[in-house]
C-alpha cells in the first residue's frame, strides 16, 4: 500500500448547528480507487466537497500530501483535484471548447490533448456538436473530460453514471480504471451502486449518518463485514 494522499482526522462539517460529516480517521492512499456507498443524506456528497477543498471544516483537519490545509490553501493545491458531480454543469458551447475550458483557466492552450481526451471518452463524432444538444450519458462523457485532460492527481467522482444507461456506466467505469491505471490517479467515488463499487473499487467505505462505518477491502467489506450495519446494507436492506 502507497503512502496517504489524504489523512482525515477528527473532521466535522456543520451547518446551522446539524453536523452533515463527523469522521474521526480516515486515510485514502495514493493511487488507490476508493469507493463511498451508503444512504442518500450519508453525508457522502460533503465528505468530497470538503477533499475538494469546496468546504471549510468546522472542526477537525484534512491533511494532503503531508501538509495540514488550513483556511488557505495554495492554487497550485487546489488545481491538483478536481471533480465530476452527478448534474454536470457545461458550457453553451460546443464539446471541444467544455473540454478545454480548464486548460483556458490555467493559461494552457487547448493542444492535442484536447482532441485525445475526446476520443478516449468516445466523443470524437461529436467534437462540434453543442453540449447542451447532447444525452445525458454523452453529457456526463464531456464532464469526465474535461476533469482528466488537466491531468489532475486526484479525481473526485460524485455518482458519476447516476441515471445513466448500462452503454454509457460501462464506458464511463473503463475510462475510470484506464485513468487509474495508466496515470496513478487517486480516484475517490461515491456511489449508490454496490454493484459498481465491487467492480471499481480495492477499498470500500460506508458511510451513515456523517460517519465512516467500516472501511475495508472489497472482499471483506462485501462477503464478510465487520459491522452488521454494513452486512444489512450489502444485503440491500434500508440503513440509516
Amino acid at each position: 500500500m502507497s503512502a496517504p494522499i489524504y489523512r482525515v482526522e477528527n473532521l466535522r462539517k456543520e451547518y446551522e448547528r446539524r453536523v452533515v460529516v463527523d469522521v474521526e480517521q480516515l486515510e485514502i492512499y495514493a493511487g488507490e480507487i476508493f469507493a463511498v456507498v451508503g444512504p442518500s443524506g450519508a453525508g457522502k456528497s460533503t465528505l468530497l466537497r470538503l477533499l475538494n477543498f469546496l468546504e471549510t471544516p468546522t472542526y477537525g483537519q484534512i491533511v494532503y500530501r503531508d501538509r495540514v490545509l488550513d483556511g488557505h490553501i495554495p492554487i497550485e493545491t487546489r488545481r491538483q483535484v478536481t471533480t465530476v458531480f452527478q448534474r454536470p454543469v457545461l458550457l453553451r458551447a460546443g464539446v471541444r471548447d467544455n473540454v478545454a475550458y480548464g486548460l483556458g483557466l490555467r493559461g494552457q492552450r487547448a493542444d492535442g490533448r484536447v482532441d485525445e481526451i475526446i476520443a478516449q471518452v468516445g466523443l470524437q463524432a461529436l467534437t462540434y456538436a453543442s453540449a447542451h444538444k447532447l444525452s445525458g450519458g454523452e453529457m456526463q462523457r464531456v464532464a469526465l473530460a474535461r476533469a482528466l485532460v488537466i491531468e489532475p492527481r486526484v479525481l473526485l467522482l460524485d455518482e458519476p453514471t447516476a441515471n445513466l444507461d448500462p452503454y454509457n456506466v460501462g464506458l464511463i467505469e473503463e475510462i475510470v480504471r484506464e485513468q487509474n491505471r495508466a496515470r496513478g490517479t487517486t480516484i475517490v467515488l461515491v456511489t449508490h451502486n454496490v454493484f459498481q463499487a465491487k467492480r471499481l473499487a480495492p477499498r470500500v467505505g460506508l458511510m451513515l449518518n456523517g460517519r465512516v462505518i467500516e472501511v475495508g477491502n472489497t472482499q471483506q467489506f462485501f462477503d464478510a463485514p465487520h459491522d452488521p450495519r454494513t452486512a444489512a446494507f450489502v444485503r440491500g436492506e434500508m440503513v440509516y
